[in-house]
């Protein structure tokens, strides 16, 4: 999958959203820099030790007007990241349309009626803080619902955290990124449902969503400031 997408075959509104996305992105760095610190140092701010597999901040981070929910953890040792964000939509901030997979094969409960989130993307992260990689997992990894690639994606436009714990800055990123790498996640999301297809098939009769051999359904490594200069250099800026 290609990390840059073709920027001319976005239409000139979404060209627009990603670069005022890029513009917010730029003004987050500026004030956590300016203060000295970084995204995953706020959200692990006063959390105490940093244990492998733990939610930090401590029961997520939830705006209850508009649903959507992060979390970051880590649990890849000796990887180059140094833990990532989960991505989440619950029920209620949901297009009304939007209903979860009818899987008769399932042998773990789905979250249902308004827990029934479903998980939207994962952001790596490197040790200074800032983002290396998209990635989307099966379902068994995050304990989701698991609504179809197209439902996800429009859901995507839900995703806002409007409030300032544990970090306005840190909220204002998360949701700018959707923004910015939405070409990438759409992509991601679709090459989920396509993984996911793929291994059923080799399995009719497995339940694909617990297989714990299928993790990862796709990674795309990410470079904020090169897709930045790209969008402003088709803009003439």
């Amino acid at each position: 999958m290609n990390p840059s997408p073709n920027l001319d075959g976005l239409s000139p509104q979404r060209r627009a959203s990603m670069l005022a996305a890029a513009g917010e992105i730029r003004e987050c760095y500026r004030v956590l820099e300016k203060a000295g610190i970084n995204l995953v140092g706020e959200v692990l701010r006063g959390q105490g030790e940093f244990v492998e597999l733990e939610h930090y901040p401590r029961d997520d981070v939830l705006d209850r007007e508009t649903q959507a929910q992060y979390y970051y953890h880590t649990h890849r040792d000796g990887e180059p990241e140094h833990g990532h964000f989960h991505l989440f939509l619950r029920a209620g901030g949901m297009p009304p349309d939007c209903r979860p997979l009818d899987y008769p094969r399932a042998t773990d409960t789905w979250p249902a009626g308004d827990d029934a989130l479903a998980h939207l993307v994962a952001i790596s992260m490197d040790a200074w803080g800032y983002p290396i990689g998209l990635f989307c997992t099966n379902r068994w990894v995050t304990a989701e619902a698991w609504y179809p690639a197209e439902q996800t994606i429009a859901m995507l436009d839900r995703f806002a955290v409007d409030h300032a714990f544990p970090n306005w800055a840190v909220n204002r990123w998360l949701t700018a990124m959707l923004q910015l790498f939405r070409p990438q996640v759409e992509a991601l999301i679709r090459q989920r449902d396509a993984v996911v297809a793929e291994w059923q098939a080799s399995a009719p009769g497995a339940d694909v969503f617990e297989d714990r051999n299928l993790e990862i359904t796709g990674y795309l490594p990410i470079d904020v400031q090169a897709l930045t200069l790209a969008l402003e250099a088709a803009a003439g800026q």
